[in-house]
Formats: C-alpha cells, sequence, structure tokens
C-alpha cells in the first residue's frame, strides 16, 4: 500500500500559509474581465510551452502563441502535435474525471490525448508500458530508474486508491505527492512528465484549487530542471519520504501564485477606472475562445456552446452592450474581437 511519509518543516508551514492567503486574495478580488481571460491564456500558453520543453519540444513560447491562432510556423509535425495535444487537455480539464474523482480509466485517457499521433505505434497511447525504460536528465545520465514492468498495474491501484481516500490531507501537500508519486511510477514510454504535470492539475481543479487556471508550476520546473531531478530524487523510494520533495514543491508553489497576486495588483480595476463585469461561464468561454484564437464568428459560438444562430447573436450582443467585445468586418464576414479599451488604458500607464 502506498503510504507517503513527510514532515512539516517551518518553511513549509510558513508556505502552505501564504498560499492559502494568497489564493483567497485572488479569488475575491475584483478584476477587469479582459484581464482575467488574459491571466488565463498566459498560464495555458505557458504551461504548455515549459511542461513539453521539460522533455525536448523545442518551440518557443512565441511560436506557441502563434500555433493556437492558427498561424502556421517551421517546426516539425510531432513538435506542434504535442503542443496542440496538451493545449486541447488543460483547456478541457473539467471532462477528465468521474463523478469527481481520478480513476485509472482517467489517467490512461489523459495520457493517451496528451500523447496522441506522437509516439512512434499509435497502440502506445493510453497504455502502460512493457518495456524498461530510464529517466535522464539534459546530459543524457540516468537520473532515475522506475519500477519494473510486472509492477505497474498493482502500483497505479493503490495510487488511484489514495488520492480518492486522502480527502483530509492539505489540496496543495497531496497535489506534490501525486505528481512524485506519477513520476517514480513513471507508467508509461514516453509522455509521463506531461501526464504527471497534468494529472496534479486536474487534482488541484477537482479540489478547487486552481485559483480559477490562473497560475502554472511548470515555469518553476523548467527554469532549473537540475534542482527538479534533484528535489524528485530526494524521495527515498524505501522509507517514503517526501520531506524535502515537499519543501521545493510549496516553495515553487509560493512563488507561482505571488506572481499572479502581483499581476492583478498592477492591473486592478481602479487602476483602469473600470467595473468588474460578472459574466457567466457560456460568455467566458467565448472570450477565452476569443483570447486563445484572437476572434469568434457566429458560427463558431454556435459549435461552443451548441446553440442556434439566433441563440449565438444574442449572447455576443450582450457582450458588446458591456463594452467587452467589438464587431468587425462586413455583413457575410462578420468576426468579434476583445475590445481595445484595457490595451489603450495598459499603454497609457
Amino acid at each position: 500500500m502506498f503510504r507517503p511519509n513527510f514532515s512539516y518543516t517551518d518553511s513549509m508551514v510558513n508556505n502552505l500559509l501564504e498560499i492559502h492567503s494568497i489564493k483567497d486574495f485572488i479569488v475575491n478580488e475584483p478584476l477587469v474581465v479582459e484581464m482575467e481571460i488574459s491571466l488565463k491564456r498566459d498560464a495555458l500558453l505557458k504551461s504548455v510551452h515549459h511542461s513539453t520543453a521539460i522533455e525536448g519540444n523545442p518551440l518557443t513560447l512565441n511560436q506557441i502563441d502563434k500555433l493556437t491562432k492558427g498561424i502556421e510556423i517551421n517546426a516539425q509535425k510531432k513538435a506542434k502535435q504535442e503542443v496542440l495535444n496538451y493545449i486541447k487537455v488543460l483547456e478541457n480539464l473539467d471532462k477528465y474525471s468521474e463523478n469527481g474523482k481520478i480513476t485509472e480509466k482517467t489517467i490512461l485517457q489523459l495520457h493517451e490525448d496528451i500523447t496522441h499521433y506522437t509516439l512512434e505505434y499509435t497502440y502506445l497511447e493510453g497504455q502502460y508500458r512493457t518495456i524498461p525504460v530510464h529517466v535522464v536528465n539534459n546530459k543524457g545520465e540516468i537520473v532515475f530508474t522506475p519500477p519494473h514492468v510486472n509492477l505497474i498495474h498493482k502500483e497505479m491501484l493503490n495510487f488511484v486508491e489514495w488520492i480518492n481516500h486522502n480527502v483530509k490531507l492539505n489540496p496543495v501537500i497531496a497535489a506534490g505527492i501525486i505528481h512524485y508519486e506519477f513520476m517514480r511510477i513513471h507508467p508509461f514510454v514516453d509522455g509521463n512528465g506531461r501526464t504527471g504535470r497534468a494529472l496534479a492539475a486536474l487534482f488541484l481543479y477537482l479540489k478547487k484549487f486552481d485559483v480559477d487556471r490562473f497560475f502554472t508550476l511548470d515555469e518553476y520546473y523548467d527554469n532549473d530542471r537540475q534542482s527538479y531531478y534533484d528535489a524528485l530524487n530526494s524521495v527515498d523510494s524505501e522509507t517514503q519520504e517526501f520531506t524535502k520533495w515537499l519543501d521545493y514543491f510549496l516553495k515553487g508553489f509560493k512563488i507561482s501564485i505571488t506572481e499572479i497576486k502581483d499581476q492583478i495588483l498592477l492591473f486592478s480595476p481602479e487602476n483602469f477606472g473600470k467595473q468588474k463585469v460578472k459574466v457567466s461561464n457560456k460568455y467566458r468561454k467565448i472570450l477565452e475562445h476569443i483570447h486563445l484564437n484572437g476572434s469568434i464568428t457566429n458560427s463558431e459560438v454556435q459549435k461552443l456552446l451548441n446553440i442556434s444562430r439566433q441563440g449565438a447573436y444574442k449572447d455576443l450582443r450582450y457582450l458588446m452592450d458591456s463594452d467587452i467585445v467589438d464587431k468587425k468586418g462586413g455583413s457575410r464576414s462578420t468576426y468579434y474581437v476583445l475590445k481595445n479599451t484595457y490595451e489603450e488604458n495598459s499603454n497609457k500607464k
């Protein structure tokens, strides 16, 4: 049975207190709607860039930004596919659970979608490895050897059971343990890093601790990969002692969430003479689509929300009347973009 051990150090306790305090601030702080959508998009792009970069993907943040907008970039097909897969998974995290629980099926589906058309053989998508693998650093040196293939299924079952039965554990601590244990088992032939980090993000989402998907830990890992590997290797597989790894994890969590707090303070509504506009989930989906793709059409809104043409126009009309989006183009080529008020005010600062 999987039973992780750890002790609360002074730094862990202090970081946890600050993390919870900052989380409460982010949740309750009024925010210009354009900024809210912008923070989410930036977090998505950074998460995709840094998580795939750790595993060797060469695409820059700027290239990924262009790729999401449908702009052609000069890159290998596999590199582009890895990025597009990861974006789709992170955008649809809410669909990866069964009645609010993470199951073995959940994890297999995550891996299948993350590695779709990127592995040497498609039958390896969403399937546990049947060969031994080694984790290597950027110098090609072996830094970790995962469990034997015969142990994978049993260890994954124990792992999933632990995830769903430790409801009293602090969600940030639990997410750190989930991240490590998945990486230790390394159940797949490739794509374990992306799947493990997405799994931790899914867990935080289900525990309502993803603070509206504003921040990402992947940049923290990518900025110093050796420290990331060293922290993972600090866990004693025999005693399952997690203290050093969790100390590292919580430090990164605090750094990442603090950056979001600083951005929110800088771009608060008072600084731009605007009020926060409350929008429902359907309007938020429209705005997130615009921010990710640059614009949206009536037909795209119909498809996105599964509504009629008239219903789509009504929703777009509301966003125009709320001074959030602008209508562009002619009668047969009409499209909608975010209103540039926020950008203009930013340039005046």
